[in-house]
């Protein structure tokens, strides 16, 4: 965990992947110009183990409640704590997050394969259909994040990827996601909820703005022109994005 800016801190960043530690530190920087803020690392490889690394971070470092700001599968886990732990968040804001619903989850992978070279889609399968290690892991993330973007800013920010964090937890969102159990956490959401998509991102704006609309009392959608799936490194939307997150935060 590392921590931004002076106490107190009232902001919370949540990194995606599952399996993606230290891809929040940017915002987390930008953000400690306003507020003290923490960027908790997963290393649980359980959605309870990191609820509960999360409800740690929180009470121990914290200023309950806090805001979460979570960035795709960290979208969901802030879905999950919030739903858990009510007390403890002042307000969600969901960036980039996955569908909350089945229904829409069908076409992210045909808009990602749309978008690379015929090498990369082989390279995908490859990774698909065969025992993947961790070089692999690496390399199909660049390769989906080329796909995710649209115009995008290098990063020099190390990003600790664990391909075992990644399979294990993703297994058990996705089955919660088929299931209905992410919805059934979202109904449960008392605070503010305000989330940021760009019009880019594979990942269909209308799977978190309807689920929101029809589940979550106090919601906000906000969508990003010209934006991928990590709007702080789109060279069109960066500053709109965090001109979008200081006002809400």
């Amino acid at each position: 965990m590392k921590k931004y800016g002076n106490a107190p801190y009232k902001v919370i960043v949540i990194h995606g992947g599952p399996g993606a530690a230290g891809e929040m530190a940017p915002v987390a920087r930008r953000l400690s110009e306003k507020t003290g803020i923490l960027e908790p690392y997963q290393k649980q490889d359980t959605i309870k183990g990191q609820v509960d690394e999360l409800k740690g971070c929180a009470e121990k470092y914290g200023d309950i409640p806090v805001v979460l700001i979570g960035h795709s599968w960290g979208a969901w886990l802030s879905v999950i704590f919030a739903a858990a732990y009510p007390s403890h968040v002042k307000k969600l804001i969901l960036v980039s997050g996955g569908p909350l619903e089945e229904e829409y989850a069908a076409d992210i992978h045909r808009a990602r394969m749309a978008r690379l070279t015929e090498k990369e889609k082989e390279e995908v399968k490859k990774f698909e259909n065969e025992k993947a290690d961790a070089g692999a892991f690496k390399r199909f993330g660049e390769i989906f994040a080329k796909a995710d973007s649209y115009s995008p800013i290098k990063s020099n920010d190390p990003v600790k990827l664990n391909y075992e964090i990644y399979k294990k937890v993703w297994e058990e969102a996705a089955q919660l996601r088929r299931s209905g159990g992410l919805i059934n956490f979202l109904r449960e959401i008392q605070c503010p909820v305000t989330a940021v998509h760009g019009d880019y991102d594979p990942h269909p704006a209308d799977g978190v703005r309807e689920p929101l609309k029809k589940y979550v009392k106090d919601s906000k959608f906000i969508l990003l022109e010209r934006c991928g799936h990590t709007p702080w490194l789109e060279k069109e939307a960066v500053e709109t994005f965090y001109s979008v997150l200081l006002n809400e935060i």
